[in-house]
C-alpha cells in the first residue's frame, strides 16, 4: 500500500478525555489516555475481537488496561522493561496488588517519609513498586528517568503533596487487580516480544515507543530506556501477521520510515500535559477506520 497523509475533519479534532475512565496509577510523559477512543474504533473495526492485545511500551498502560476493562480483546498482554514500572506492573498484575494499595492508603506523605521512601535500597518487589508510585507522584511531570527533580510549588501551593491522592490511587490498583486473569505481564524487551508473535494472525500490536527517531531528544529525557532501532520496528511491523497501529512523533523521519516500509500515516489530533494542541502520526497498513 502506497504511503499516504490526509486530512479528514473528524480526524483532526481533539478528542475529550473526559470520556475515558482513568485507569493507571502511573502519571505518564506521553500517556496515551486522549488516543483511547480511537482504540476503541480500530478494534471494534476488525473482522473479529482480537485473542491477544499486546502492548510492547507499555509504560503507564492506559491503552491495554482500557483494553482489558472494556473487553475490547480476549486478553491483554503488557510489557515494560524499566525497572521501576515493570516493579508496579509485577505487583499489581502477577503479585500482590492488595498490599500495594494498602501501603498507599495508610502512607503519611510528607517531604521527610517521601526521602525516606526514596532513598531507600536492596528493596523487594512490593517495595520497589511503593517506591516508583511515590517517585511518580511528587517527581516533576511524573518522570522516572535520571536526573528527574521533585515539584516544589506543585498546584496551589501544595507541593510534592500536589499529586497525591491516595484513594483514588488504591481504588485504580484494586480495580486493576480484581482483573488480573485478563491480564499478562512480561519484564522484557518489546522488540524482542513482537518478534515472538510475529506469525500469530490473532494478535494485534498497540505500539507507543519512545519517540527518539531522527535523533529526538524527549525520549531520552522521560525515559530510562529510549533507545530504539526504529527502522527495524517498522520493518517488523510491516511482515506481521495480525493487525497493528503505531504511534509515533510528528516528523519527516518517521515519514520517511513509513515510506520505505511502504506504511501508512495519519495525522491525529492531541492535547500535551500543558494543553497545548499538537497532532502526533498513528501509522499502520491500513487507517481507513479513521474515516468515519
Amino acid at each position: 500500500m502506497a504511503y499516504q497523509l490526509s486530512f479528514f475533519p473528524r480526524r483532526n479534532k481533539v478528542v475529550n478525555v473526559a470520556s475515558v475512565p482513568f485507569r493507571s496509577p502511573f502519571r505518564y510523559p506521553g500517556g496515551k489516555t486522549w488516543l483511547v477512543p480511537r482504540i476503541r474504533h480500530w478494534l471494534r473495526s476488525l473482522d473479529s475481537k482480537p485473542e491477544v492485545f499486546i502492548e510492547p511500551f507499555a509504560g503507564g498502560g492506559i491503552v491495554g488496561l482500557s483494553v482489558a476493562f472494556e473487553n475490547l480483546a480476549k486478553h491483554v498482554v503488557l510489557i515494560e522493561l524499566d525497572r521501576q514500572v515493570a516493579a508496579v506492573w509485577e505487583t499489581i498484575i502477577n503479585g500482590n496488588g492488595k498490599w500495594l494499595a494498602e501501603r498507599i492508603e495508610k502512607f503519611d506523605l510528607s517531604y521527610e517519609t517521601v526521602n525516606e521512601v526514596l532513598e531507600a535500597t536492596n528493596l523487594n518487589i512490593q517495595e520497589q513498586a511503593f517506591q516508583t508510585i511515590i517517585k511518580n507522584r511528587v517527581n516533576r511531570g511524573g518522570i522516572l528517568a535520571p536526573g528527574a527533580g521533585k515539584m516544589k510549588k506543585g498546584e496551589n501551593g501544595k507541593g510534592i503533596a500536589s499529586r497525591w491522592y491516595p484513594e483514588t490511587l488504591s481504588r485504580r490498583i484494586r480495580k486493576i487487580h480484581h482483573i488480573r486473569d485478563k491480564l499478562t505481564f512480561i519484564k522484557g524487551d518489546g522488540l524482542e516480544e513482537i518478534r515472538k508473535n510475529l506469525q500469530r494472525p490473532e494478535v494485534v500490536f498497540f505500539i507507543d515507543p519512545p519517540y527518539t527517531a531522527g535523533g529526538k531528544k524527549a525520549g531520552r529525557r522521560l525515559y530510562t530506556h529510549s533507545e530504539l532501532d526504529h527502522d527495524e520496528l517498522f520493518r517488523l511491523c510491516s511482515s506481521s501477521a495480525g493487525d497493528f497501529l503505531m504511534t509515533y512523533s510528528n516528523d519527516e523521519a518517521t515519514r520517511q520510515l513509513a515510506r520505505k516500509h511502504k506504511l501508512v500515516v495519519q495525522e491525529i489530533a492531541m492535547k500535551n500535559t500543558h494543553h497545548a494542541k499538537m497532532t502526533e502520526l498513528l501509522v499502520s497498513r491500513n487507517l481507513d477506520w479513521l474515516i468515519y
